[in-house]
């Protein structure tokens, strides 16, 4: 099994968690941004603000549920054994991200009664949910680590919430979030892969090591994320690298600590990459990730629950891909090609018919790890996914591919089918424009991987106009290493934009809906570069995607 749930919970966070109700709604008039409720609810501040907000008065839609009936309980009670903290507190959009959101957190122990307290900044918290905890004993060190996932649900859309986490004998911990607008509205979503964990480890030995995969970038990149105050954050695989060092909990539970800066007041919404595969955490070594997040899966089956998922946010449609199962690179603990039997490439299809045939739909976003394309001598792009995905990109006209996998920056022409005769199945482009691309001709490629690991790769782009191709692997691995790969050059006629001389950064992209019916929606990108050595942000590049609307 994947991950193993408190047996005194149901098996997943579901639509209508026990004694919950509706948040409550308050009429319009001033609202607090989300940044002036930084200074709120700090965690430091989260028990000051917490006991005034407790008692507040609940609006008259939001009758007391068995979490707020009471309120006084809420409070951190007496543990003589003592209670684990609250940690890594992070939201995560529900099935719905309109009107559904989901708050985790973690503990190094059992808690009692995990739950969340929320409502509107006006009107303080009126409602409450408990929280589902799910546990996964680590294959390495065999520490077992317990995940909290309070499911909220019947929000109103484009609405500003303030929450209250907490267990038995805990501190309360605490932040805000916006739903998702219902509808063409204007939104900010931001991305970036490959980020890591800033820390120092302990060596096998037990001497002090700076951890070989971190970089300041791992810690600025986060501040410039807030700069930006998108509604939410893809992050493309590779989160924290845990699969390589010797202490796995700490350096998952660093990446936590770090993140919670931003994703404690927007959702993060991951992609798992090769190095989410770990040694003895389930049978496909996705264990852990499964158990820290908890994703709007349709999938019926535990062990593959959370690894692909869709939402709609506003007029886009986000779908977010495991590409293990389907690329041919061997890349982590564990070799994993083809282990949905195909579930995941049909459940992809089934998607992306869905979006192109919804009138309320204009952007098709797809987000995943490994590459289709890259002129850098690291990975490479990898023939799998060209095979496998290129076909269904192109007969629903995805619009953005977001990846990470090379830890550089780099960006396709619009491309659409294949260049004739290809060994490399080379993506053909479509259109030679760079500032102002019609998505209709053929989907843009982003290769976002500057999230911080060391290791950067931005210096290794092909200076000759090719890019090499993974086109098969060795049957076999050898003793503590990974399936050789073989690669076959190509022209790289699908090359739009590279950074050569920055290795760190992220996009934003920022939706423009149009008017009225059938009129112009454009998606504005910036790849901002976090920059050495104070990590202050800069704007490499801006350029726009355009489409008609579906509704035309």
């Amino acid at each position: 099994m994947a991950a193993q749930l408190d047996p005194s919970h149901p098996s997943e966070p579901s639509s209508q968690q026990p004694g919950e109700q509706a948040a409550a709604q308050a009429p319009a008039g001033p609202r607090i941004g989300r940044r002036a409720a930084v200074g709120l609810l700090g965690t430091a501040g989260a028990a000051a603000v917490a006991a005034p907000l407790l008692t507040a008065a609940p609006a008259a839609a939001a009758p007391a549920s068995s979490a707020t009936a009471g309120a006084p309980a809420f409070l951190p009670s007496p543990d003589a054994g003592g209670a684990p903290p609250v940690q890594g507190l992070h939201l995560t959009f529900g099935k719905d991200p309109a009107t559904q959101m989901v708050v985790s957190w973690l503990t190094d122990a059992p808690v009692k009664r995990p739950r969340v307290m929320y409502g509107t900044l006006e009107h303080g918290l009126g409602s409450g949910v408990d929280a589902v905890t799910r546990s996964y004993a680590d294959g390495k060190s065999g520490r077992r680590v317990y995940v909290h996932h309070a499911a909220l649900n019947r929000l109103s859309p484009g609405k500003q919430y303030f929450y209250v986490v907490s267990h038995d004998g805990a501190t309360p911990d605490s932040g805000t979030f916006a739903t998702a607008p219902r509808g063409r509205r204007p939104l900010t979503f931001t991305s970036f892969g490959d980020q890591s964990a800033p820390q120092v480890t302990w060596a096998s030995d037990g001497s002090v090591a700076l951890d070989a995969n971190s970089t300041p970038a791992t810690k600025d990149i986060v501040t410039g994320i807030e700069q930006v105050a998108p509604l939410f954050h893809l992050l493309n695989g590779d989160l924290c690298y845990a699969n390589l060092d010797v202490d796995r909990v700490r350096t998952w539970n660093n990446f936590f600590t770090n993140n919670t800066r931003s994703a404690r007041f927007r959702p993060w919404m991951p992609a798992a990459g090769n190095h989410e595969i770990e040694s003895g955490n389930g049978e496909i070594g996705l264990g852990a990730y499964q158990t820290y997040f908890a994703l709007p899966s349709t999938e019926t089956d535990a062990e593959l629950a959370g690894l692909w998922y869709a939402f709609t946010a506003g007029s886009v449609r986000v779908i977010v891909l495991q590409n293990d199962d389907n690329c041919l690179q061997d890349g982590g603990d564990l070799y994993i090609s083809g282990y949905s039997g195909g579930r995941q490439l049909a459940f992809l299809e089934r998607e992306l018919k869905a979006a192109r045939a919804d009138r309320d739909i204009d952007w098709v976003v797809v987000a995943m790890h490994q590459v289709m394309i890259s002129s850098s001598d690291a990975n490479g792009a990898d023939l799998g996914l060209r095979a496998k995905y290129g076909p269904l990109f192109d007969r629903y006209q995805v619009d953005l591919v977001v990846c990470g996998h090379e830890h550089n920056y780099e960006r396709s022409l619009a491309v659409r089918g294949v260049v004739s005769g290809s060994e490399t199945l080379t993506p053909n482009p479509a259109s030679t424009r760079t500032d102002d691309i019609d998505t209709s001709l053929g989907t843009v490629h982003m290769v976002l991987g500057g999230g911080g690991v060391s290791g950067t790769t931005n210096q290794s782009f092909f200076k000759d106009g090719t890019a090499k191709v993974i086109t098969a692997v060795a049957d076999s691995r050898p003793e503590g290493g990974k399936r050789a790969a073989t690669y076959v050059k190509e022209e790289a006629v699908w090359t739009g934009v590279r950074d050569i001389e920055h290795p760190y950064g992220f996009a934003s992209f920022t939706v423009d809906p149009g008017r009225f019916a059938g009129d112009t929606t454009r998606l504005h990108v910036t790849y901002y570069n976090v920059d050495k050595p104070a990590g202050e942000l800069s704007v490499f590049e801006q350029f726009t995607l355009h489409r008609r609307r579906s509704d035309g």
